[in-house]
């Protein structure tokens, strides 16, 4: 496009975006819980995530900053208690510990690997710093900056945390994309000058669920995986 500057950055959300978040945790539920648990962990894990962001606006709406673990606790224990499902403190963990040992999408890891060839890589997550590290040791995904919502005490789509990622790699806006699976992320990027990059995630929330449409935003650009992504951009 005539007048859009090349991209020096990639920032990439992670949860849904670089890994399979819902079929990993209802995998490691079930798990957790065993046979002699009855519980419709689809449900359970659904309503898990669903109750996130709902978390992630009271902390943006004033309430202290506190990391994902601590929310993921205390939604955990709401939807369980809510499904009339008892779990002790050490299964609670677990699945709480379980958003550390979520499975990357096929093209996650060599996608990657062939955009780090031509940019600067870094994820932009609301998981906090130690969370993505392990997560990404797990993953076997390799990214140049681990870069979390915590360095900028909020959370997406808050524009502190992008403007903060931006200031941290010496970014001007128009240099960085922004890339997820997920409309608000890319909305709340472009309106501070990021490049949208939409990555479809058909299958994140399961067989049968509504898929994520691309946002319309100018410049944006849509791929069906990060392999793809990189063949567009030339890596």
């Amino acid at each position: 496009m005539a007048g859009v500057k090349p991209l020096r950055v990639l920032l990439f959300d992670v949860f849904g975006t670089l890994v399979d978040w819902r079929s990993s945790l209802i995998e490691i539920a079930a798990a957790t819980g065993g046979p002699d648990t009855a519980a419709d962990w689809p449900g359970i894990i659904d309503d898990w995530r669903r109750a996130y962001q709902p978390a992630l606006d009271r902390v943006r709406g004033g309430a202290a900053w506190r990391d994902l673990d601590s929310l993921q606790r205390e939604t955990l224990a709401e939807v369980l208690s809510r499904h009339g499902v008892t779990l002790g403190p050490d299964s609670q963990e677990t699945l709480v510990g379980g958003w550390r040992r979520l499975r990357p999408w096929p093209d996650s890891r060599e996608g990657l690997g062939r955009l780090r060839s031509g940019h600067v890589t870094a994820t932009l997550s609301n998981g906090h710093v130690a969370l993505l590290a392990d997560l990404l040791k797990f993953a076997d995904l390799r990214v140049d900056a681990v870069l979390s919502a915590q360095l900028a005490a909020g959370y997406k789509p808050d524009a502190k945390v992008y403007l903060e990622a931006l200031r941290l790699l010496e970014c001007e806006p128009g240099e960085a994309g922004m890339v997820a699976a997920h409309p608000s992320d890319l909305r709340a990027a472009a309106a501070l000058g990021l490049r949208p990059v939409f990555v479809r995630r058909p299958a994140e929330w399961g067989p049968g669920a509504r898929p994520a449409e691309p946002p319309a935003l100018d410049g944006l650009l849509a791929a069906d995986s990060l392999v793809q992504l990189a063949e567009t951009l030339g890596c």
